[in-house]
C-alpha cells in the first residue's frame, strides 16, 4: 500500500505525528535501553558480554569480540575485484570532499592595533564509529564515517559494528575500515555497542564522542548517554522526501520514493507534490516497482509507506516547500523542472540533491558528499557528517602593550558593572606589575 496523504485534511494530531515518524517508537524503547547501559555501568565487561550473546552471536566473549589482524586479512581476499574497484572509486571521492572541508590548522588576525584573535584547530582525540548492520550490509556506512575521522587526524578512531551469527563482520566494511587505518574494530551492535564505546570497560576503550546512524534501539540508547559522552548528530532510521511538481516524471519519483522506503518499516520515505496527476500516477508505478524487489525489502517498503510514509498532496508548490522546511528531513531530492531555483528556499534538510540525475542512492555511494546525516527534524539545528564531527576549535586571542591599552578601560567597566572585583583587579594591576 502506497497511501496518499491531503495534507489540507490532516488535522493538528494527524500532522504532529506525520513530523514525528519513528521517533515515537525511540521513545518505547527507552527502558530497554536504560537496562543494558545500566549493566555495563555496573559490570563493564560482563554486561557487554551478556547482552552481545543475546543480541549479536551467542559466542561472544572478551577474546573474540575485537576484529584480529587475521581477520582483516581473510576479508581481503573475500571482496570481489568489481566491488573492490567500486570501493576505491567511492573512498577517493569521499575522501576529496572532506579534505576540502578542512580548515587551517592555526589562524590568528589583527583586528585592531595589537589585538589579535582566531582559533586553533585540533583534532578530538578518541572517537568512537557506529556502523549498522542490522538489516544488511553498509560498507558505504563505514566510508562516510571512517574517510573524515582519518582526514581530520583524529589519534583514536574505534569502531564497533554488529556481526552475524557466527561471529564474522561484513568483509568489505573490514576492507575500509582498513584502507582508513583503523584497527580498532569491535563485534557489537545496539544498546551494548553504544554503551561500550561510549562508557569504556575492561576491554573496549572509551571514547570522547560516538558518531553513527543507528536504529531505533541505538536512537534510544543516545538519549541515555547524553551527559555521559558527546552522542553526536541525531542519526536514527532513515527519512525522505522527493520533491515534485506538474513536470516531474512519476515513474521517476515512484522508484526514487523507495530509495529510503527499503530501509526498514521504521524509515520514513515521502512524496510531496502539488500535482495530483503526478501523486496518483507515481502511486501506480510505485506499486509496480514493489513488485520487482525480494519480499523482504518489499515488506519493509510497504508497512513503512503505510506507516510513516506515502504521498502528500499540498495545494502549491509554496506549500510543499513550507511542509519540507517543517518536516527537516534527513534526504531530499528535487525533482522539479528548475531545481536549483530553489536552492534558495529550502532551509531544513540534511542533504539537498537537485535534478533527475541525482538520486539518493548516488550520493549514498558514490559522489562523495557525506551520507551520514540528522534524522528525526534535526536538519533544522545538525549539519551532515564532516570533518567538523570530528575536531574541535580552540579560541586563541593574544595582545600587546598596545592592544592592551585599547581595550583595558572596556573589560574593568563591564567587570564592575557585572560585580566580578577580581576581574577588574586582573586588569587594573597590571599597570604596576609590567
Amino acid at each position: 500500500m502506497v497511501r496518499i496523504i491531503k495534507l489540507a485534511q490532516l488535522t493538528s494530531e494527524e500532522l504532529a505525528l506525520l513530523h514525528r515518524r519513528a521517533e515515537v517508537d525511540v521513545d518505547q524503547m527507552l527502558p530497554i535501553a536504560k537496562q543494558v547501559i545500566d549493566a555495563i555501568i555496573e559490570t563493564g565487561d560482563v554486561g557487554v558480554i551478556k547482552y552481545a550473546r543475546k543480541f549479536d552471536y551467542s559466542e561472544a566473549s572478551v577474546d573474540n569480540i575485537r576484529v584480529t589482524e587475521l581477520e582483516f586479512a581473510q576479508a581481503r581476499e573475500l571482496v570481489e575485484a568489481d566491488v573492490k574497484t567500486a570501493i576505491e572509486q567511492s573512498f577517493r571521492n569521499i575522501k576529496a570532499v572532506h579534505q576540502r572541508q578542512m580548515p587551517e590548522p592555526i589562524h590568528l588576525a589583527e583586528i585592531d592595533t595589537g589585538i589579535f584573535a582566531g582559533e586553533k584547530i585540533t583534532p578530538i582525540p578518541r572517537v568512537g564509529l557506529y556502523v549498522p548492520r542490522g538489516r544488511g550490509a553498509f560498507p558505504s556506512i563505514m566510508l562516510m564515517l571512517t574517510i573524515p575521522a582519518m582526514v581530520a587526524g583524529v589519534k583514536k578512531i574505534v569502531v564497533c559494528t554488529p556481526p552475524d551469527k557466527q561471529g564474522n563482520v561484513e568483509p568489505i566494511s573490514l576492507l575500509v575500515a582498513e584502507m582508513a587505518g583503523v584497527k580498532d574494530v569491535y563485534k557489537l551492535g545496539g544498546i551494548q555497542a553504544l554503551g561500550a564505546i561510549a562508557l569504556g570497560t575492561e576491554t573496549v576503550p572509551k571514547v570522547d564522542k560516538l558518531i553513527g546512524p543507528c536504529s531505533i534501539y541505538g536512537a534510544a540508547a543516545k538519549r541515555i548517554l547524553v551527559g555521559k559522552v558527546d552522542v553526536g548528530l541525531p542519526a536514527g532510521p532513515s527519512e525522505s522526501i522527493i520533491l515534485a511538481d506538474e513536470t516531474t516524471d512519476p515513474q521517476l519519483a515512484a522508484v526514487d520514493l523507495l530509495i529510503e522506503a527499503e530501509h526498514g518499516s521504521d524509515s520514513a520515505a515521502l512524496l510531496v507534490t502539488h500535482s495530483e496527476t503526478v501523486a496518483h500516477k507515481a502511486q501506480k508505478f510505485a506499486l509496480e516497482y514493489l513488485k520487482k524487489l525480494p519480499q523482504w525489502r518489499r515488506e519493509f517498503c510497504e508497512n513503512g509507506l503505510a506507516s510513516y510514509g506515502g504521498i502528500v498532496l499540498t495545494s502549491s508548490l509554496e506549500e510543499s516547500i513550507q511542509f519540507i522546511n517543517d518536516y527537516a528531513p534527513e534526504h531530499l531530492e528535487v525533482l522539479v523542472s528548475d531545481p536549483l531555483s530553489l536552492l534558495g528556499k529550502i532551509n531544513n534538510a540534511g542533504e539537498i540533491l537537485l535534478g533527475k540525475y541525482t538520486p539518493s542512492s548516488a550520493a549514498t555511494y558514490a559522489i562523495g558528499v557525506n551520507a551520514v546525516l540528522p534524522t528525526g527534524g534535526f536538519a533544522r539545528s545538525y549539519s551532515a557528517v564532516s570533518v567538523f564531527d570530528f575536531v574541535k576549535r580552540s579560541t586563541v586571542a593574544y595582545l600587546t602593550s598596545e592592544g592592551f591599552d585599547k581595550i583595558k578601560q572596556t573589560a574593568q567597566t563591564l567587570a564592575s558593572y557585572e560585580e566580578f572585583p577580581a576581574h577588574r583587579m586582573a586588569v587594573e594591576e597590571r599597570k604596576n606589575l609590567l
